[in-house]
């Protein structure tokens, strides 16, 4: 069959966050642009619609959350403690998170242009709220956010992103669904991106393309090759269709690889979660209140310190955990005193894997594929070292913790003592790969020779370099829109 021929000055592969925001800024540049988007409309969105919405960004005071904000009231901001979140902070979180191996450019990238970026995309119509239910708590009259991310898109993942495709509706963006890119050429002055739809081959001859078509989590085979053993069975949080193709045609044109290949981002996922992510649900399947409570494997054992650091900086790295136990799954044990601090989105969805009883015996009793004498053990040898006279404080990292035990606890520690009691199956759900390709401050694809691929940008979740052990939750956004905004304006550019 011949091969359905378009022309565009710029073509973009993937429609999610990073891909939407390139192709905006490709249009801002006065490209004409195609983007290729491998899912069905349904579907469409890449990860970033199975996200909570959250973005990190650089801000010094609460007025600069106004240009983000712009109808946040007076009795709002008397209300609230937003604190401050300083690009030195913001930079060394990336840092400190990663373990020192993120590339600086790259971070410094991400930080000081954070905010801008955000406020550009006010500007294409997507709209900035508080996080007052995943980020802020009632301490004294005040609400007072934590973990340096107090602004969420209205709407999550889903407001992201029809705010975007509507955005690149509004701009003229020819979006093409169902649109599986598998191929790049560069021939003579044009790029040339070759794939197929359920219609027949296509062909986009273009000036430059933008691939931000995701990481490899959905391809079980590359997932177990290069993660490792175990990791066939974990579970995808967000698309299927993140298959590891924009990484692959990059390197088949001769990127250059880069990255923590054997790192992702994975969470404690519910146990009974489908195999990959389900749009009607989102990110509810998330079980990230463990440091109120504890986690334990199937034998009955505690095995990280669930209060190391705030959640938005545990939470990325103690899916691998998870994986790495008997079964590759774990409990969350809570008690009353805490359950109030569990997110109702996270834990009181009717999808919730949950078992609830009236003593812990009667608990552990219920849990499948457990030790329960050695549950009970741990339990009480966490019970005798909890510090209990130091107050509790789930805003502040407060010290309250559980020394001298074989995996010792630093922070918001309480005894599981207070009927009725409740636990949480969790299993590992990988978000994104951290392995990708190699990209320069302008968003342009290195190649294996030192030099770059003409006319070839990257930006989201196949670019390598940024991320690796861990990740500092809400950054993943907004490094997509930050890098898509440069690749899509650099594109532009090029393509002129």
């Amino acid at each position: 069959m011949e091969a359905e021929q378009i022309r565009a000055d710029v073509v973009v592969v993937g429609g999610g966050n990073a891909g939407l925001c390139a192709a905006l800024a490709a249009r801002d540049g006065g490209a004409h642009v195609v983007l290729l988007e491998r899912a069905p409309r349904a579907e469409r969105g890449g990860n970033s619609a199975f996200t909570g919405g959250v973005m990190r960004f650089a801000y010094d005071t609460v007025d600069d959350l106004l240009a983000l904000v712009p109808d946040l009231s007076e009795e709002e901001r008397e209300n609230a403690d937003f604190g401050s979140y300083t690009y030195d902070e913001f930079f060394d979180t990336v840092v400190r998170v990663t373990e020192h191996r993120c590339d600086p450019d790259l971070a410094d990238l991400l930080v000081s242009r954070s905010r801008e970026t955000l406020e550009w995309m006010v500007d294409k119509g997507v709209r900035f709220i508080p996080t007052y239910g995943r980020q802020a708590y009632q301490v004294g009259t005040k609400l007072r956010f934590w973990g340096g991310v107090p602004l969420e898109v209205s709407g999550g993942g889903h407001g992201l992103v029809d705010a975007l495709f509507a955005a690149a509706d509004k701009a003229g963006v020819d979006v093409r669904y169902g649109a599986r890119a598998r191929r790049l050429d560069r021939e003579g002055d044009a790029t040339v991106v070759r794939g197929t739809t359920s219609d027949g081959p296509f062909e986009v001859r273009a000036g430059a393309v933008v691939l931000a078509a995701g990481g490899f989590q959905a391809n079980v085979e590359w997932r177990t090759r290069y993660l490792g053993p175990g990791w066939d069975l974990a579970k995808v949080r967000g698309t299927r269709f993140d298959t590891g193709d924009g990484i692959a045609m990059a390197m088949d044109a001769g990127a250059m690889p880069a990255g923590n290949w054997s790192g992702c981002h994975s969470v404690g996922w519910d146990l009974n979660a489908p195999a990959f992510g389900d749009l009607s649900v989102g990110d509810g399947f998330n079980k990230h209140n463990y440091q109120f409570g504890i986690m334990v494997n199937a034998e009955g054992r505690r095995f990280v310190d669930e209060g190391a650091d705030f959640r938005n900086y545990t939470y990325a790295k103690y899916g691998r955990a998870v994986l790495a136990q008997p079964g590759q799954f774990a409990w969350q044990v809570f008690d009353s005193k805490v359950a109030d601090l569990l997110r109702p989105e996270f834990y009181r969805t009717r999808r919730a894997t949950r078992v609830a009883a009236d003593t812990l015996e009667g608990l552990v009793a219920k849990l499948d594929g457990f030790d329960p004498e050695q549950c009970l053990r741990t339990i009480r040898e966490f019970n005798d070292a909890v510090q209990v006279d130091v107050p509790f404080d789930p805003t502040v990292k407060d010290g309250r913790g559980a020394p001298g035990l074989a995996v010792p606890r630093s922070h918001w520690a309480n005894r599981v003592d207070e009927p009725p009691f409740e636990a949480f199956a969790v299993t590992c759900g990988v978000s994104f790969t951290f392995g990708g390709v190699q990209v320069d401050a302008d968003g342009r694809v290195c190649d294996t020779e030192g030099g770059v691929l003409p006319g070839v940008y990257a930006c989201g979740e196949m670019v390598g370099g940024l991320f690796y052990f861990n990740y500092p939750g809400g950054t993943g956004l907004t490094w997509g829109s930050v890098l898509g905004r440069i690749s899509g304006t650099g594109a532009a550019a090029y393509a002129r």
